[in-house]
């Protein structure tokens, strides 16, 4: 990044810049390595349309259609067609920060020089992007072998058709990029094929659904050991050399976090602890969280090798276009797949600890914590909530990768569905943090009821983060606006 600009095309484009130009509207521009790579392979093209070869998408049809040759005179009329077949895209429409994610995306896939697009295209979507010009896109309509759907919305708004979002009006293609001081985007032959053919849909939302998704599990620890100093807990599945004797993978880095957390209180010092043993919601959270930060870790290595790589088809390697399977998203869709699982299993546990913490045979509090006698509902029906979120995430661990019918007159006869396996883990993490929540507003609860045990150094911060936002419970009242403004302030920062 230079300044509130971020440059792609130097260095591998993160999660957190793309989630920076897509949700804080930092601006973009290419570098000028990135800008000669794309001009080095536009100049393949151009010699493969005056030597006249079939080349898929340049001279050939798409799809079942690379049987049929274009004539000389109608290629670039062919790329316009390209955009206008392909926008097929039906449902809820992408909200703005998802739109702009995929655009950089798709920038940052021309940055690598193996597209053959005229430069023209990638810096039309970068004005657009600064300039908060934002296509409307319909939701659902690719299976991840390519974006076309969304990509060919995206165009269709580019070209001067479709419509756009500029300063909160929705807007016809054309007057948008007038309000936007934008000219329509020029195509020439390989241009509309190259605005489409990609993933970058999936990986733009994806970078997005990774960043909420690690807001979560930080939440997540963080409500671990505050619920840690509710139930005085035996801290010693934190051990150091505990985890060393099985270290599976990621176990050893959340068991010292959460255990930084605790230092400085008397749950540190194992002082505390009411039981010899405790249940494994509480005793297993380094192993659970752990496997979900390195399921994390490796999502996210497939993003960050998905913005900063060519999926084109076909690829311009060595001055040639070769035909491939690049675009194919198993690997991808795979890490998310597992990565939702992983975060139920992250869901489960702390659903557990809080119920645990509302239980007086496992917690010696009074009953749902209430501190006005059994005549008050307390968090009882919190449970419910608590509940609720957990099905939620359970239910996106289930695997939407199998069983889709082929497309292309029986041509494209496989695809990984990365689409909705992207969905599933946005709202996962969006219903963990919420989770989140609850746990944390639970613990402070049985906090304040035990009374008098010092806290940690952290723990002490989470708990006073907990009650800047969230009154102790005494007479029964609402608690969904209590959960809602508690998760309001995790996204905005408040850490």
């Amino acid at each position: 990044m230079v300044g509130e600009t971020v440059v792609i095309g130097d260095a591998p484009l993160s999660i957190d810049a793309l989630a920076a130009i897509a949700r804080q509207r930092r601006k973009i521009a290419l570098s000028e390595a990135a800008k000669n790579r794309v001009l080095r392979a536009r100049a393949v093209i151009e010699h493969a349309v005056a030597d006249n070869k079939p080349v898929y998408g340049l001279t050939t049809g798409l799809g079942a259609g690379v049987d049929t040759r274009l004539s000389p005179d109608d290629l670039a009329a062919f790329q316009r067609r390209v955009a206008f077949a392909r926008a097929v895209g039906v449902g809820s429409e992408m909200p703005a920060d998802e739109v702009r994610a995929m655009m950089v995306a798709r920038i940052a896939g021309m940055a690598v020089g193996q597209t053959g697009v005229s430069l023209a295209v990638p810096l039309a979507l970068a004005d657009a992007l600064n300039a908060g010009f934002h296509p409307i896109v319909p939701s659902i309509g690719s299976v991840g072998a390519a974006d076309l759907a969304p990509l060919a919305h995206m165009a269709l708004a580019l070209l001067g058709d479709g419509e756009a979002e500029v300063a909160g009006e929705r807007l016809g293609g054309a007057e948008a990029l007038v309000r936007a001081g934008l000219q329509p985007v020029p195509i020439g032959p390989k241009d509309g094929h190259a605005l489409v053919v990609a993933n970058a849909a999936s990986a733009g939302r994806g970078a997005l659904a990774l960043v909420d998704a690690r807001l979560a599990l930080d939440t997540l620890d963080r409500a671990a050991a505050l619920s840690m100093e509710a139930f005085g807990a035996n801290i010693s599945p934190l051990a150091e050399a505990v985890n060393a004797a099985r270290p599976a993978p990621g176990q050893l880095a959340v068991a010292k976090a959460i255990y930084a957390m605790l230092v400085g209180g008397q749950l540190a010092d194992n002082r505390v602890s009411r039981r010899v043993q405790d249940p494994l919601s509480y005793r297993c959270v380094a192993p659970v969280h752990g496997a979900a930060r390195t399921t994390f870790a490796e999502a996210e290595a497939m993003v960050v090798l998905e913005l900063n790589h060519s999926g084109d088809n076909p690829v311009i390697v060595g001055g040639q276009l070769l035909s491939n399977g690049n675009f194919d998203m198993t690997c991808f869709t795979l890490r998310f797949e597992a990565l939702a699982q992983a975060l139920s299993h992250v869901a489960t546990i702390s659903a557990q600890r809080a119920l645990k913490l509302m239980s007086p045979s496992y917690s010696d509090q009074p009953r749902f914590l209430t501190p006005m006698g059994q005549s008050r509902a307390g968090f009882a029906t919190l449970q419910k909530a608590i509940s609720a979120l957990e099905g939620e995430v359970r239910a996106r661990a289930q695997p939407a990768t199998l069983a889709l019918l082929h497309a292309a007159d029986g041509v494209e006869d496989h695809a990984a569905n990365a689409p909705a396996a992207v969905t599933k883990l946005a709202e996962s993490a969006e219903r963990l943090l919420v989770l989140a929540a609850c746990e944390m507003i639970v613990a402070a609860q049985a906090i304040d009821l035990r009374g008098g045990v010092p806290l940690g150094a952290g723990t002490v911060r989470i708990h006073d983060f907990v009650r800047a936002h969230v009154d102790r419970l005494q007479e029964d009242r609402p608690s969904g606006p209590d959960v809602s403004r508690l998760a309001d302030a995790i996204r905005e920062g408040g850490w």
